[in-house]
């Protein structure tokens, strides 16, 4: 049994790197065809857009704006050339925001994280992500069958029912929530069910903890998670090493400081920003609002793409004080205007029931006067007073928070 997927995945990385980005202009030019993309990359010529550093220049664009955009200009903003009926399945999410799946194979880029879960040609597997509108079961669906699995298309809940499937296609795999996972195997346990079958899952769309993935092992079944979205599909996935998450192939995964587009420094945690090569459907820098952090070097299962930490919160900390909102660019904002500065974050408290916000900064040494003046800037950017804390250089929390609401 091949531990790989295929050679790409052990690339050396700086091959993988020159790889994508000799096709970055190519997928600019096929986004800018697109009239949302044409007026957002207004004036990018795709053909600098050779490298991380200048693909750090383009504007992001937050997944957050998209139910607006989607809305303004149905059914996708404009920022898809290709007419709805030229692609295979047409989905909503919440929002709503409307994504159209691709006629290519394993359209969704999963068949590498059900690989790396052990996942093989020939399986049969039990799939109970949600097949009504929303994209979820067709991106597990079409991610097994491009591996050569046999898919039970079973959707969420109804425990008897799936209980007769499993008893009779005797399924070797799972892929829905680490939370449906559990109901079932709790549900066979009380009823006297054979559920055995069961050797491996992918799971996602939920926490998935440590205590959670031992108690699924001490049954039997060796769980896997696996990050993505319904616009991108699988960004990343759990690898036999447990540590972290590989990035999936033909996506380049930026990290950055949350409210910009700024990359973070090496290590730093921040928000994952995503550039897709979907020839149908490219994403150029789209921001998803959730918080990671890199992982140094290459994982030990030989995969040697980028890893992150996995989901660690949201970046989107925008917070309401004495009625106004105040936005993590804006204190993005106030570090661009005191680059002395290191780390910042605001905390928002009560004193005297009125809503309070203190500004903690970190520096190394500043004139006495430096207080003032940031605080005339939290004012001139926030239009609200507040409090500010000079604070020694990396005493502040490396979790990428910028505003922590403590009311």
């Amino acid at each position: 049994m091949t531990d790989h997927y295929d050679a790409l995945e052990t690339r050396d990385p700086a091959e993988r790197e020159a790889a994508l980005f000799a096709r970055l202009p190519e997928v600019l030019r096929k986004a800018m065809a697109a009239p949302a993309y044409a007026n957002l990359l207004r004036g990018i010529d795709p053909a600098s857009v050779t490298s991380r550093e200048t693909l750090a220049g383009l504007p992001v664009l937050r997944k957050s704006e998209l139910p607006a955009l989607h809305k303004a200009a149905p059914p996708f903003g404009g920022f898809v050339a290709d007419a709805p009926g030229s692609f295979a399945r047409l989905f909503t999410s919440p929002g709503p925001i409307f994504e159209p799946e691709g006629r290519q194979t394993d359209p969704w880029r999963g068949a590498r994280a059900l690989f790396a879960a052990g996942f093989r040609e020939g399986d049969v597997v039990l799939n109970t992500f949600s097949y009504h509108l929303t994209p979820g079961g067709f991106i597990f669906d079409a991610s097994a069958r491009a591996l050569g699995c046999a898919v039970i298309p079973a959707g969420p809940g109804n425990t008897e029912q799936q209980f007769e499937l499993i008893e009779a296609y005797r399924p070797v795999g799972y892929s829905g929530t680490p939370d449906f996972l559990k109901i079932l195997l709790d549900a066979a346990a009380a009823g006297g069910r054979d559920v055995s079958s069961i050797k491996r899952a992918l799971v996602s769309g939920a926490a998935f903890p440590k205590s959670l993935q031992e108690d699924m092992k001490s049954r039997g079944v060796e769980a896997y998670q696996a990050f993505g979205t319904a616009d991108l599909g699988l960004v990343a996935f759990e690898t036999p090493a447990r540590e972290g998450m590989t990035v999936n192939e033909d996506l380049v995964l930026e990290i950055v400081k949350p409210g910009t587009g700024d990359p973070v420094a090496p290590g730093d945690v921040g928000e994952i920003v995503v550039t897709s090569f979907d020839p149908h459907h490219p994403w150029i820098r789209l921001a998803l609002g959730d918080l990671t952090a890199a992982l140094p070097g290459a994982s030990p299962c030989g995969r040697t793409n980028m890893r992150i930490k996995g989901w660690m919160g949201r970046a989107d900390q925008t917070t309401k004080v004495k009625g106004m909102f105040v936005r993590p660019e804006q204190i993005a904002e106030i570090g661009k205007r005191h680059p002395e500065l290191g780390r910042l974050r605001l905390v928002v408290t009560r004193a005297g029931e009125a809503d309070a916000m203190t500004l903690r900064a970190e520096c190394a040494s500043g004139p006495e006067a430096l207080l003032d003046e940031v605080a005339a800037t939290l004012r001139a950017v926030t239009k609200l007073g507040g409090a500010v804390e000079l604070v020694g250089a990396g005493s502040l929390p490396n979790d990428g928070k910028v505003i922590a609401d403590e009311r």
